[in-house]
């Protein structure tokens, strides 16, 4: 999920007895920086098209229920200590957002134009691991054929859904508007990973 100013409201302040799942989500995160390839790639591929992230822009907090991570057009990403599971789903939120922090840097994204905010969300589902197979097992999602190109559709409709820019869009038609050319996007990889 990405978007503008109005992303900052479905932050909230951290409750009480939060810091355990704070503490692990930076330990996560730390591990992630540290050990996962493709988070590392993402920022190597950042910093090759002329926008660097500091590491330290990425930090976690608390955040609403519907939400595992987020990219503000500041250039960080939050991680959503109190919905984030795993080792893996860190790195997978991690890279999910760094892809927008990509799509922010390479094509100056308008993230209150809905077509904007679905190709990008488009090309994160697609380019992230949300949609791999296992995932989509945990899920309850569990079909062979054509799986992988109804999640990146059903989860850039869930993202843009939460934008408070596309309120007044059909979400259905904004993604299928930008659905194959962004899907066939692969950049900053050679393929779909």
């Amino acid at each position: 999920m990405s978007g503008g100013e109005e992303r900052h409201k479905v932050y909230q302040t951290s409750p009480e007895g939060d810091e355990k799942l704070l503490t692990q989500c930076m330990k996560w995160r730390d591990q992630a920086l540290r050990k996962d390839r493709t988070v590392q790639f993402m920022f190597q591929s950042l910093a090759r098209a002329g926008c660097t992230m500091p590491t330290e822009r990425v930090w976690c907090e608390h955040c609403s229920p519907s939400l595992s991570g987020g990219y503000r057009p500041d250039g960080s990403v939050t991680l959503c200590s109190n919905n984030v599971f795993s080792q893996k789903h860190v790195a997978e939120t991690m890279v999910h957002e760094l892809i927008h922090a990509f799509d922010d840097c390479r094509a100056h994204i308008e993230w209150n134009n809905c077509e904007h905010l679905a190709c990008s969300e488009v090309r994160a589902a697609a380019l992230s691991g949300d949609c791999r197979f296992l995932n989509e097992i945990q899920r309850g999602n569990i079909s062979i054929a054509g799986q992988f190109k109804r999640c990146v559709r059903r989860r850039a409709e869930l993202s843009i859904k939460m934008s408070p820019a596309c309120k007044a869009t059909t979400t259905v038609a904004t993604v299928d508007k930008v659905f194959n050319a962004c899907l066939k996007d692969t950049e900053p990889f050679e393929r779909i990973p």
